[in-house]
């Protein structure tokens, strides 16, 4: 258990917990004629795994970081993997207006982390 001893590990444990996230909340837009149903349980059947890695990843997180900046830590995560999933697995550009919005929120998380 001492890799899940470091700082790092709960970032990379969000992660891939955020993979699994996004393919659940978002793959099934490329299968637009499968029933709502079906996707309603695949999606429940992805973000089962999801929850097995970030519910740790926030126990041993908290060992590092605030539950405000495990969250803050999520939410930049999310970002990121959304938008390499949004152009690679969607096929959807990302703009400049993208780009701006997602700095500001990255402006905001360097903000949460600060101890003044």
């Amino acid at each position: 258990m001492q890799v899940l001893s470091t700082p790092l590990a709960p970032i990379v444990m969000l992660l891939a917990s955020n993979v699994f996230m996004t393919f659940a909340w978002y793959g099934h837009l490329k299968f637009k004629g499968a029933a709502l149903w079906t996707v309603v349980l695949a999606s429940w059947g992805i973000a089962f795994f999801e929850y097995c890695i970030a519910v740790p990843a926030n126990r041993y997180g908290h060992a590092f970081y605030s539950a405000a900046e495990l969250k803050t830590i999520q939410e930049v995560v999310t970002l990121l993997v959304f938008a390499v999933f949004s152009y690679a697995y969607l096929g959807e550009p990302l703009g400049w207006n993208h780009a701006i919005g997602f700095a500001l929120i990255a402006l905001g998380a360097f903000f949460v982390f600060q101890k003044w």
